[in-house]
């Protein structure tokens, strides 16, 4: 059974979280604040940061707002994004982190991404020391392959831990997830909270009419979404969401939320009329026939043995 987290009142972690790091970036405060709010108003109570997420003031603008609600949400941060996984940056990161964000503890704390250079040995008892000292509650890892999940779950286990959940990249463009990442967590219990599954806004329809946005300001982003099929793959998604009345993000987030292992989709935007048709998706019924047509948009990925003939 996937693990379910919860925040420090025991509400469950909502269906879909929502992610800062427009906050003190492309979202100033009041922008940030409004997104913060409607997300809590929808029924989001699961907020995701970092501590390199605009040099601090993600997690300052989000720390701010919480208010007498704190106990009811699930607030997750990360270490810091360089300086790998050793005991001295996960402690030091997560010290700046607790001070920006106004919290003796953290709900949740992620290592942003696998260092191969320090031993998990010396990573999870790092995390391990965090959660004893009260400090956090639940541990995650971002953009670990799932052997790297795996070995960090059978090292976390000697230190009396677990690794509560993951966070990759997955969208209707980018499924490699589905091949060991999922059933990974399904088989583990491991809970899976994927980001980006909006695929940087190519999933919204915006580029297929040729508006701005991060695929043609950021490279690292064009580079990601660059490949010709799947922008016919969001302009098929467009297609059907104007035959069913839908916005493409809608759909979008809500086929990243449908698969069977229950993932919780991690939104984002960077104002509160952006933010709308993700937040839609929390009471959108995908039913199958719409997820399968949905999924004939982009290849399914080959699985992990590349035995094809035995790929239903």
């Amino acid at each position: 059974m996937t693990n379910v987290l919860t925040s420090p009142d025991g509400t469950p972690a909502s269906s879909l979280a929502f992610g800062t790091m427009q906050f003190g970036g492309r979202a100033d405060e009041t922008a940030s604040r409004a997104m913060f709010e409607a997300a809590v108003a929808a029924g989001v109570n699961h907020f995701d940061t970092a501590y390199v997420y605009n040099d601090g003031a993600s997690e300052t603008l989000l720390g701010s707002m919480p208010g007498d609600r704190r106990d009811s949400l699930i607030i997750a941060t990360k270490a810091a994004y360089t300086g790998g996984g050793t005991r001295d940056n996960i402690l030091t990161s997560f010290d700046v982190s607790r001070r920006r964000l106004g919290m003796d503890m953290v709900d949740l704390l992620y290592m942003h991404r696998f260092d191969p250079d320090t031993d998990l040995h010396e990573t999870m008892e790092a995390l391990a020391e965090l959660k004893e000292a009260g400090k956090i509650r639940y541990i995650g890892v971002s953009n670990y392959a799932a052997w790297q999940v795996v070995k960090a779950i059978s090292i976390a286990d000697k230190f009396g831990i677990t690794v509560d959940i993951l966070q990759p990249m997955y969208n209707l463009v980018k499924r490699q997830a589905e091949v060991e990442i999922l059933p990974m967590c399904a088989d583990m219990g491991v809970a899976c909270a994927p980001y980006s599954p909006l695929g940087g806004g190519l999933l919204t329809g915006k580029y297929v009419t040729g508006d701005a946005g991060r695929l043609t300001e950021d490279d690292r982003y064009a580079a990601r979404y660059g490949p010709d099929w799947m922008h016919e793959a969001a302009k098929g998604l467009s297609a059907i969401a104007e035959e069913t009345g839908t916005r493409a993000a809608t759909l979008a987030v809500a086929w990243a939320a449908r698969h069977p292992m229950g993932p919780t989709p991690i939104i984002s935007a960077r104002s509160a009329e952006q933010l709308a048709p993700s937040l839609d998706a929390m009471a959108f019924e995908m039913d199958d026939a719409l997820y399968a047509r949905l999924s004939a948009l982009s290849p399914t990925p080959p699985p992990a043995t590349d035995r094809l003939e035995e790929q239903e």
